[in-house]
């Protein structure tokens, strides 16, 4: 496979059979021009759409080309002008989504329990969201249709396959009732119907990357099911590289690019993160992304070790938006600034995060990213830790602190692993439900013994000078239920403090819960070593209603562990840095980012303005490293530096949206 590209276009081209004169003013001259303009290095084109038209000479289903389709080149002269420009590329295709095929085809979608044709999007009609089964005989018609894109593209000329919409689907149609049963699974169970929708795809996908290797052994391959977590290793060999789908504005939010991208860039493959052009989603036409908000989801990949890609929908008519290129332009001339100090860079780690996401069950195979994982993301991003995101596979020695947040569920190998972790001198942070065993009470890790949920739904918590240094020493709300413990062999850090009562039957006080009494509860912060314990969800309340005092008891616990922090500023919590490594020149990267995102209007977040910092200071530590030299990139300008006890400390006057810094050994 050739290297992937950082600078990348995503063109949907979904197009409707009730338009005239598809593409009529498409010249690819002017497309071309275009996208050299805008500093474009890479574009996905179509080869067929979610309607279910081609955009290409079919010679396997001429029928097929999309009815109004004025040029039916369109494809083989995006590819020609671009390969021409050193522009890759990549060619795109629907798997389960196809209109044409669910008018034509009913017996090849899927089927929920109760014989209906599934519409995963809950969208009425008119649309083109009937899942399409890949047991049925629409899987021979998919190879027949990559051949004839093969065929007709020419191997030659194929840079890869983009595979869009390949989805886990409850589905209970004959066939797919008849392999879960031989393979034995339950088909009358939901869960275990969908865990064997996620072995299906795996076997699928095995398939096509087979099939597309022996035809075309140079392009790359990858799946789009709009999330990468734990349950994509299982397939990851069937991929090049990955592509991270995650518009903040489109429903995935500003918390899922982090959170997703900090655990797949551990997976060993090359990757890009996509968001769009658009104000909000797909197919929004005539809409434009405010330009800070683009920058920052752009300069955050890189950031966070991708490479870019900018989604847009190229207009019936073939011809390309103006203002569309002059945004995407004005960002990747930036990008193509930058890129040199971000390509073959790893991430420099302190702290790794377990996802409980490994842990979801497959009743659960919609619930997103967990709210605890999106609450610690927050966390340690605000108080400038540097970290990962990894499942309990992963090699733990490489980390000096594992945080498990909230709902890491019980494993006595996890335990185990952790044990040995901890003897070989890591650390250890855990909250609340997090390898708790119901069964067996004692925890040898923590230290205590679990007696159950507390009996108040909200308790408080009491600072003190170890834990909740900076916080005033009166009690402070938590605002979910904690875990009732006793200790054994820990100490207590911090106690819980009990209301007087809880809101229920004919007791209740004011308007929301019940003040402290002033009565000592169970332990709600313990250490046993090098493990501290927290009784109390401390995540979720953080996602859920962002109490700082949260924040700032986590972060005496990682004082308390840490002997050293990579990377400390005196900045506000809105700025985001990172720092990578580029072993090959011998220099690390700082990246540091400060834009702010705000939800102005009902329904989406987005950022408006660049709000510049001024007189920040920043220390990293270096342990034994020996510095020659700090520079601002790409400007190549110096900065004067001072080395003391492993840290270097240098000012920067101005910091303004994306600022990087190269730290030379």
């Amino acid at each position: 496979m050739n290297e992937l590209r950082y600078r990348q276009v995503h063109l949907d081209f979904h197009s409707s059979e009730y338009i005239e004169d598809v593409a009529k003013d498409f010249k690819k001259e002017e497309f071309v021009a275009t996208l050299k303009k805008a500093n474009v290095n890479s574009i996905t084109c179509f080869a067929r759409c979610h309607h279910g038209w081609l955009y290409y000479p079919s010679k396997n289903t001429p029928e097929l080309i999309h009815p109004n389709l004025t040029n039916h080149n369109l494809l083989l002269e995006q590819i020609e002008a671009c390969h021409k420009n050193d522009i890759k590329v990549p060619i795109y295709t629907t798997v389960q989504w196809d209109g044409y095929i669910a008018r034509t085809h009913k017996e090849w979608l899927a089927i929920d329990e109760n014989g209906e044709f599934i519409n995963s999007q809950g969208v009425e009609e008119p649309h083109f969201y009937y899942t399409i089964c890949l047991n049925s005989d629409y899987r021979q018609y998919f190879k027949s249709h990559l051949q004839d894109i093969i065929d007709v593209v020419g191997v030659e000329n194929i840079d890869g396959f983009f595979m869009d919409i390949l989805f886990k689907v409850d589905c209970n149609c004959k066939r797919c009732v008849e392999k879960m049963e031989a393979l034995g699974f339950d088909s009358k169970v939901k869960d275990s119907r969908i865990e064997y929708s996620i072995v299906m795809l795996d076997e699928f996908k095995k398939e096509i990357t087979e099939f597309i290797n022996s035809r075309a052994p140079k392009a790359s391959i990858f799946y789009n099911s709009s999330h990468i977590g734990p349950n994509s290793k299982k397939s990851l060999d069937e991929y090049t590289h990955l592509e991270l789908e995650s518009l903040p504005s489109g429903g995935w939010g500003y918390d899922h690019f982090p959170a997703t991208v900090r655990y797949a860039r551990n997976l060993g493959k090359d990757i890009i993160g996509m968001t769009g052009k658009f104000h909000t989603y797909w197919g929004d036409f005539h809409s434009l992304k405010n330009k800070a908000a683009l920058e920052f989801e752009c300069f955050n990949m890189l950031a966070l070790g991708a490479g870019c890609s900018i989604g847009d929908q190229l207009h019936p008519s073939g011809k390309m938006s103006k203002a569309a290129y002059d945004l995407i332009g004005s960002v990747y001339e930036k990008v193509k600034e930058k890129e040199d100090y971000c390509i073959g860079a790893k991430p420099v780690s302190e702290i790794a995060v377990l996802t409980p996401e490994e842990f979801y069950s497959f009743k659960d195979h919609d619930l997103g990213i967990p709210n605890a994982l999106i609450g610690t993301v927050r966390m340690l991003q605000e108080l400038s830790y540097q970290f990962e995101i990894i499942d309990s596979k992963f090699d733990f020695e490489k980390y000096k602190l594992i945080i498990l947040p909230d709902d890491i569920k019980f494993m006595s190998t996890l335990e185990s692993k952790l044990l040995e972790y901890i003897k070989n001198g890591g650390k250890v942070i855990g909250t609340n439900k997090s390898l708790i065993d119901d069964k067996n009470k004692d925890s040898s890790l923590y230290g205590i013994s679990y007696e159950g949920e507390s009996e108040y739904y909200r308790d408080f918590i009491l600072p003190n000078d170890v834990i909740g240094k900076d916080l005033y020493k009166e009690e402070y709300v938590m605002y979910l239920r904690g875990a009732k413990t006793k200790v054994n062999d820990a100490k207590v850090l911090m106690n819980s403090i009990e209301p007087y009562f809880n809101r229920e039957g004919k007791t209740f006080c004011s308007h929301q819960h019940t003040p402290s009494s002033g009565k000592i509860g169970y332990p709600a912060a313990t250490r046993k070593g090098n493990v501290i314990y927290f009784a109390h969800p401390i995540f979720k309340i953080y996602r859920k209603n962002c109490a700082r005092w949260c924040k700032s008891i986590i972060k005496d616990a990682i004082e308390m562990l840490l002997d050293h922090k990579l990377v400390n500023h005196n900045g506000p919590s809105t700025v985001i840095t990172a720092i990578n490594r580029q072993a090959d020149y011998n220099r690390d990267i700082l990246h540091v980012l400060h834009y702010i995102t705000e939800k102005r209007s009902e329904d989406i977040y987005t950022i408006e303005d660049v709000i510049p910092l001024y007189n920040l200071e920043f220390k990293l530590y270096v342990g034994e490293k020996q510095v020659k030299a700090v520079k601002m990139v790409p400007e190549l300008k110096p900065i004067d530096f001072t080395n003391t006890d492993g840290y270097i400390i240098f000012n920067v006057d101005k910091i303004e949206g994306h600022n990087m810094f190269s730290i030379e050994y």
